[in-house]
């Protein structure tokens, strides 16, 4: 089996490491004997969704957001449509606001409701998240000067930490097989079961007779759990 995965603008939306979810579900992938493809595409590219199965978009500066935007728009209704035939998007950081309704009033790709208010402040934070897919919590870092408003289909409860507003527990966005949050860090590195519990969906989606092998993710279930031990122990049973 064969996954193709679209890194988009993996030159000027890569902060905190965000490439790291990329090369993350290649590997893993990989070890479950997947032919995987990544793709590259950055602005002035043209981009084609055939034969792709999974878009990836990560963190930027606020002004590098606004130029993907832009560059995404052209492309609106065949992202769309990729979404709504149920092919799988993984949005971490202010990637997730560009497929809201708006960005502090600028339109942005509408194809889900909620929209972005930019703030005066900073939230910065460690955060501790919980989520119906997966027994195990997720880990991961905010910095940002946004909030969502509108959410109706979160992705993440939080535990400790924010919020898509400091005002609430909801995170994220989930709905199809769009995931979007705004945990960077980056996210499928730190949460080894959500690495996996996605990697499981991809696979039933495109080939549900595939058979899936239990591959250990020895190293990165150890990280995770260290860093449960050291700052959130009254969560460690």
């Amino acid at each position: 089996m064969k996954i193709t995965i679209l890194y988009l603008y993996y030159d000027i939306l890569n902060l905190y490491g965000e490439s790291g979810n990329v090369k993350a579900l290649k590997k893993y992938l990989e070890s479950l004997q997947v032919d995987v493809h990544i793709k590259f595409s950055t602005l002035n590219d043209e981009i084609n969704l055939k034969e792709v199965d999974m878009i990836y978009i990560g963190m930027g500066s606020d002004n590098n957001q606004l130029l993907a935007l832009k560059h995404l728009k052209k492309y609106k209704k065949e992202i769309k449509e990729f979404i709504l035939n149920g092919k799988f998007v993984l949005a971490t950081g202010n990637a997730m606001e560009l497929f809201g309704h708006s960005i502090d009033h600028e339109p942005a790709l509408n194809i889900f409701s909620y929209s972005t208010k930019k703030e005066t402040y900073r939230i910065v934070d460690e955060a501790l998240y919980k989520t119906n897919s997966i027994s195990s919590y997720i880990i991961g870092f905010n910095n940002r000067n946004s909030i969502l408003l509108n959410n109706e289909h979160p992705l993440f409860q939080s535990i400790k930490g924010v919020g898509n507003s400091p005002k609430e527990t909801k995170e994220g966005y989930t709905e199809y097989h769009f995931y979007g949050t705004y945990l960077v860090g980056p996210l499928l590195v730190r949460n080894p079961d959500f690495l996996k519990f996605l990697v499981r969906e991809l696979i039933r989606f495109k080939q549900p007779d595939f058979k899936i092998k239990k591959v250990s993710l020895k190293l990165e279930e150890q990280a995770h759990q260290e860093f449960m031990k050291n700052y959130y122990s009254e969560y460690v049973v």
